[in-house]
C-alpha cells in the first residue's frame, strides 16, 4: 500500500494535479508526474515561488510554452494566427521547456542550425525568430500577474539572421509578358492579365467576388472594393479597373455564380499552381512568379509618370487615406492612371529595369 499523498495533491487520469488553497489563493493544475515524490517537489516549489511573489517581488518561472500558449489565446482575432502557431510548433521542442529569463539568442541557435540544415531560408527562419520576439517583447511589457508583476523583467534581444538571399523583384517586359500569357492556360492567362492591370494579388484574384462589385453608372463602369478580412493589410481594397481589366471581367460574366475567376466550375484556389510553373518555364521565365505581376503594375505606373499617391491607391497600399471613398473626379484620376499601362505605346517611354536573374 502507497504513502499518503500530501494535502492538496490528487490523482486523477493517472497524473498526480494540484488542487489547493496556496496564500489564500485556490491553485488547480496538473504537476504532469504520476510520480508522487516528483509531484510533491512541484508542489513545495510552487508554493515557494508564491511566497517569494508575494513577500519579496520575485517573479514567478513560466516557461515559454506558458507564454505561447498565452500568445495564442489572447490572438484568436489575428488573421495570421493559423501561421504564427505553425511556427510556434516548430519551436516548441526546442525552447517550449525554457523559463522565460533563460531564453535568448543563444539558446535559440540550435533551432536556426536545425532549420538552416532542413534547407530552409534565413526568411523562414526570421518569422520564427519574430514570434518569440513578439512574445517575449509582451512578456515583459503587457502581461502582468496577479501580484502586479510582468511576467518578465526584460526582454532578450533577438536578432534576425541577415537575409542575403530575398528574391528580389521580377518586372516583366512587354516582351516577357507576351511570352508568359501565350504559354499560360487560358483561365491563368485571364487572371494573369488582371493582374498586370490591377497591381491585385494571388488571394485577391482568387477570391474575388461577384458581390463586391460597385457599379458607377456616371462613369459607365465598376469597381470592386475587396473586404479588409480578405486583404493583406485589413484595409477594405479598392481595385480600379482600366480598359483591359473591365473587358477581362466582363468575359468572366455568367461563367460560375459567386466567383470572378474559376476553373471547370470551382473557384481557382492560387495562381502559382503547376500550370503557371510548366507555363513560365515554356516561356523561358522561370524566375518569374505572381507577385511580379503587381511589380509589373507599379513599375508601369512609375514608368509613364503616375504620381506616388495615386500608385499606393492603385496598388492598395496602406497609406492612411480612406481608399474606399472618392469622388467622380477622383476615380477617374485613377481610371486614366490606370488606362496609362493597358498597352504598349509608341508615345510612351519603355520600361527598361536592370536586373539580375534568380531562379527559385
Amino acid at each position: 500500500m502507497g504513502r499518503k499523498a500530501t494535502p492538496g495533491l490528487v490523482k486523477r487520469g493517472g497524473i498526480w494535479h494540484i488542487d489547493k488553497r496556496i496564500r489564500g489563493r485556490r491553485i488547480c493544475q496538473s504537476t504532469g508526474s504520476a510520480e508522487i515524490a516528483e509531484a510533491e517537489r512541484y508542489l513545495a516549489r510552487l508554493s515557494e515561488e508564491i511566497r517569494q511573489a508575494e513577500v519579496y517581488g520575485v517573479r514567478p518561472t513560466r516557461t515559454f510554452e506558458q507564454a505561447a500558449a498565452k500568445f495564442v489565446l489572447e490572438n484568436r482575432h489575428k488573421r495570421s494566427l493559423d501561421s504564427d502557431i505553425g511556427r510556434l510548433k516548430l519551436l516548441m521542442p526546442w525552447i517550449g521547456h525554457l523559463p522565460l529569463h533563460r531564453l535568448h539568442r543563444g539558446t535559440l541557435e540550435p533551432w536556426i542550425e536545425h532549420r538552416r540544415q532542413e534547407g530552409v531560408s534565413a526568411g523562414t527562419i526570421n518569422h520564427g525568430l519574430k514570434v518569440v520576439r513578439r512574445i517575449v517583447n509582451l512578456a515583459a511589457s503587457e502581461w502582468v500577474d496577479e501580484y502586479g508583476l510582468t511576467w518578465l523583467q526584460a526582454p532578450p534581444k533577438i536578432k534576425l539572421l541577415p537575409d542575403t538571399d530575398k528574391r528580389r523583384p521580377y518586372p516583366l517586359s512587354w516582351d516577357e509578358q507576351e511570352r508568359l500569357f501565350v504559354a499560360l492556360p487560358g483561365h491563368l492567362a485571364a487572371m494573369s492579365l488582371f493582374a498586370v492591370n490591377t497591381g491585385c494579388r494571388d488571394s485577391e484574384i482568387c477570391g474575388l467576388r461577384w458581390d463586391w462589385e460597385v457599379v458607377i453608372p456616371t462613369l459607365k463602369t465598376s469597381v470592386f472594393i475587396v473586404p479588409g478580412q480578405h486583404v493583406k493589410n485589413a484595409d477594405d481594397r479598392l481595385i480600379v479597373l482600366n480598359r483591359t481589366a473591365l473587358s477581362v471581367i466582363e468575359q468572366q460574366r455568367g461563367k460560375h455564380e459567386t466567383h470572378v475567376f474559376a476553373y471547370r466550375g470551382n473557384p481557382v484556389a492560387r495562381m502559382l499552381n503547376s500550370g503557371w510553373k510548366r507555363a513560365r518555364c515554356a516561356a523561358g521565365l522561370p524566375q518569374v512568379r505572381v507577385h511580379d505581376l503587381k511589380h509589373t503594375f507599379g513599375r508601369r505606373l512609375r514608368a509613364a509618370g503616375v504620381s506616388f499617391e495615386d500608385r499606393q491607391d492603385l496598388l492598395g497600399h496602406r497609406s492612411g487615406r480612406i481608399t474606399t471613398h472618392y469622388s467622380a473626379a477622383e476615380l477617374t484620376r485613377l481610371i486614366e492612371a490606370a488606362d496609362s499601362v493597358c498597352e504598349r505605346e509608341s508615345k510612351r517611354p519603355e520600361l527598361v529595369v536592370l536586373r539580375r536573374l534568380s531562379v527559385s
